[in-house]
């Protein structure tokens, strides 16, 4: 056995988990520097502990298991010196998890036990059974109503087969977690699924389903829970709105670390809004260190998440919206039209040429004409003035460019009455002068207002970026000099909107 631990302990930077992390945006491989600072959150305590249990509910490489192994390898040296004694009491007593799938879970078994069968000859450890510690089970959606009642999932999408993966996740697909080994573990870690796939379009709506891993997680009362998830819970998100307000208001969320951009954390993946991993600790009760941590830089700042109703994610942006509350009450997202003002489809693109009683109709495209007919009959917007902005960011999936730069928005334009947009478009006013419109205008292309939509923003769409953006005058002229000046930004905060976004 003892090649079999030297082979272990000499897993460098070249480590195969490296090749295998983000393959994919919904299950998401997790790179070991990211694993290991995810557990050097935790205190020291914990790796001489010979009584203390680990579990990853969401299996895929085994990295967090193998990582956590090799710390209490180290940890435990003085209460088990025999190393084969050693590891064999961590990995048959200390140290489990469930896989998403049957093929991580050979990944993962692999990695932990240098053998996909935990029973074989080549196993680090003989165990009696051929999946050690690492179970799988082949877990079937329960459809009620044609959703899943643990996961949401639909059933015209995933009422597969025997023969098929049904990503129907063991550990959130039980009432009592406890179940699934029979006991409680003190520190539950790991890396979710993101999402699942809700309709069977191409490119169609992802529903998020990381937060059930957490709340499931919740259940079993542990000691430490540390999770990487998608930020998009920040401020948005489908169905988030309870675990939302759960987050913001739970005081044993003891650190943060966001990343804006996702690929500070995993190089190879888009991931709208960014990701990020918390350390929930069940006896503390005091404010979250929040770490902004980018590949140049970090800010760290304790402070209280529930403030707003969204978490304001820039440690310090969120000083900056505390000045604007104190000079204004009233903001942009008092005055932005209804989602989808004109119930104008966004593959609509109308007739290349006007006609009679036609409106005039933008589209992510370009422009068309499409007939003016009753349904724009009692709608103020088409008989006025309205600052149309479009509905998703000007950066893809919200990364920034290469020098950590952001435009935020993309087109905005002023309609005249009689002219329309598609559901790609928001709009603002009615107005009934052009000048207030085009004084709106020029409000957005400003660094300051711009700043403030990114804020608001966890994802691609613009829709909620306006709350923190205050109301102006119509009337007057605007410059980011005068809002520089009119909200008393120090010249450290000017320094820092100038650095991060664009000119236009």
């Amino acid at each position: 056995m003892t090649w079999l631990i030297l082979m272990i302990e000499r897993i460098n930077k070249t480590d195969v988990l490296n090749a295998l992390a983000n393959l994919s945006s919904d299950e998401v491989f997790t790179p070991p520097r990211i694993v290991n600072d995810i557990l050097d959150s935790f205190p020291n305590k914990i790796w001489s502990d010979l009584n203390m249990t680990f579990l990853d509910p969401s299996c895929k490489s085994g990295v967090f298991l193998r990582e956590i192994t090799r710390r209490l390898m180290e940890g435990l040296k003085s209460r088990i010196p025999k190393k084969e004694e050693r590891l064999e009491h961590i990995l048959k007593y200390q140290v489990f998890g469930i896989a998403t799938t049957g093929l991580t879970g050979l990944i993962s078994r692999r990695s932990l036990y240098l053998s996909r069968d935990a029973s074989s000859k080549y196993s680090i450890i003989k165990f009696d059974n051929k999946e050690g510690k690492i179970i799988h089970k082949n877990t079937k959606h329960t459809f009620i109503n044609g959703s899943c009642i643990y996961c949401g999932a639909k059933k015209e999408i995933f009422d597969r087969g025997d023969g098929f993966e049904q990503y129907a996740y063991s550990f959130i697909h039980v009432d009592d977690p406890e179940e699934i080994f029979n006991m409680k573990f003190d520190v539950i870690i790991g890396n979710p699924p993101y999402h699942l796939k809700s309709d069977d379009r191409k490119g169609g709506l992802m529903k998020p389903i990381y937060q059930r891993f957490v709340e499931q997680a919740k259940k079993l009362q542990p000691t430490y829970l540390s999770m990487i998830i998608p930020s998009r819970w920040f401020a948005g998100g489908v169905g988030l709105k309870d675990f939302r307000k759960e987050m913001l208001r739970d005081k044993r969320l003891k650190k943060y670390v966001d990343f804006r951009n996702a690929k500070d954390c995993f190089p190879e993946i888009s991931l709208g809004g960014g990701v990020g991993y918390f350390l929930w600790e069940s006896d503390y009760d005091g404010k979250c260190t929040f770490v902004n941590k980018t590949n140049r830089n970090e800010v760290s700042l304790d402070r209280y998440l529930d403030q707003y109703e969204i978490l304001v994610r820039d440690n310090i942006g969120i000083k900056i919206i505390d000045k604007i509350h104190l000079k204004s009450d009233k903001f942009l997202s008092s005055v932005i039209s209804k989602k989808d003002p004109f119930n104008i489809p966004t593959k609509e693109r109308g007739k290349d040429e006007s006609f009679n009683n036609s409106l005039k109709c933008f589209h992510s495209k370009g422009s068309g004409y499409i007939e003016n007919s009753e349904r724009f009959s009692n709608n103020e917007l088409v008989s006025s003035y309205k600052l149309m902005v479009s509905e998703t960011t000007s950066e893809h999936a919200g990364e920034p460019s290469k020098d950590g730069t952001y435009k935020v928005t993309s087109t905005i334009k002023v309609l005249e009455p009689g002219e329309v947009c598609t559901m790609s478009y928001i709009c603002f006013g009615p107005f009934q002068k052009k000048r207030h419109a085009e004084v709106l205008k020029k409000y957005l292309e400003t660094k300051f207002a711009r700043f403030l939509i990114l804020q608001a923003t966890t994802s691609i769409h613009l829709t909620k970026g306006f709350i923190f953006v205050p109301q102006i005058d119509f009337e007057d002229s605007v410059s980011d000099e005068k809002l520089y000046k009119h909200f008393n930004l120090s010249k450290k905060e000017i320094e820092y909107i100038d650095s991060l976004i664009k000119e236009i």
